[in-house]
C-alpha cells in the first residue's frame, strides 16, 4: 500500500514536547505514523489501532521489521470495540482519519472503507480522544481545511482546545487544501497558526517540507 504526503506530514508534525510515555494512533493504515513517532520519541507504549484486514496485516509485519518492533503493538479492531475496553490513558493521540464524506461509494470496499468519513465519524474519534487523553496530553490531525472550523467546534464540545494549527497547500498558487491540528485539554488564547506550503514545482520541495521531513525519506 502506498505512503501517502498525509501520513507523512501528520508523522512529522506531530508535538512531541510532552515527551509522550504511552502513544495510540486510530486507524494506523501500514503503520507510518506510528513508526514515525517511534523514530521521533522515546515513548516506551505505541498502540495502533485498525479495522482493515489487510492493512492491519502490513502493519504488523512492518512493525515486527522495525527497530522499535518491543514498542509497537497493533489491534485489529475497529474504534468502537476499542472504546468498550478504555483500559488507560494515552499521552499523545494521533489520527489520520477517512474523510470523504461525499454521498457516492466506488466499487471497492475497502478503498471505500479507507476513504469515507461514514468508517470513523469525527464526532466518535474526538470522543474518543477526550476519553483517552492523559491530563497533559496531545491528540493530533490531519483533516481537509473545509472541515477545520467543523472539527474545532466538535473538540471545543469535548473540552479539547488547540494548541497548534499548520495549514498545508500543494503549491505556492494553489488553495488551502489540509489542516494540521493539535490539541490539548487547556485553553490557550495565543496559540501558534501558519502555512506550510509542500512544493514550488513537481518534486521541487519547500525548504520548509524538506526541514519538516527529511529524516524520514531516503532521498531528500
Amino acid at each position: 500500500m502506498k505512503i501517502g504526503t498525509d501520513g507523512v506530514l501528520l508523522g512529522a508534525w506531530t508535538p512531541t514536547d510532552n515527551n509522550p510515555y504511552s502513544i495510540l494512533d486510530i486507524g494506523t493504515g501500514t503503520g507510518v505514523i506510528a513508526l514515525m513517532l517511534a523514530q521521533r520519541s522515546n515513548a516506551e507504549q505505541i498502540d495502533a489501532l485498525e479495522i482493515d484486514e489487510q492493512a492491519y496485516e502490513q502493519a504488523v509485519d512492518n512493525f515486527e521489521n522495525s527497530p522499535w518492533s518491543d514498542r509497537l503493538f497493533c489491534f485489529h479492531a475497529g474504534l468502537d470495540e476499542f472504546i468498550d475496553e478504555p483500559e488507560e490513558e494515552y499521552d499523545l493521540i494521533v489520527s489520520n482519519p477517512p474523510f470523504y464524506s461525499e454521498d457516492y461509494k466506488t466499487e471497492n470496499e475497502q478503498r471505500d472503507l479507507a476513504r469515507f468519513q461514514d468508517a470513523m465519524p469525527f464526532e466518535d474519534l474526538i470522543e474518543a480522544a477526550s476519553m483517552f487523553l492523559s491530563d497533559n496530553g496531545i491528540f493530533t490531525v490531519i483533516i481537509p481545511f473545509k472541515e477545520e472550523a467543523n472539527f474545532l467546534a466538535l473538540a471545543n464540545e469535548m473540552e479539547l482546545y488547540p494548541i497548534k494549527i499548520t495549514r498545508v497547500k500543494g503549491t505556492p498558487t494553489t488553495e488551502i487544501k489540509r489542516s494540521l491540528l493539535a490539541f490539548g485539554r487547556k485553553e490557550i488564547i495565543d496559540f501558534p497558526i501558519d502555512e506550510l506550503t509542500i512544493e514550488t514545482a513537481r518534486h521541487i520541495y519547500t525548504p520548509d517540507y524538506i526541514a519538516l521531513t527529511k529524516d524520514f525519506y531516503l532521498k531528500m
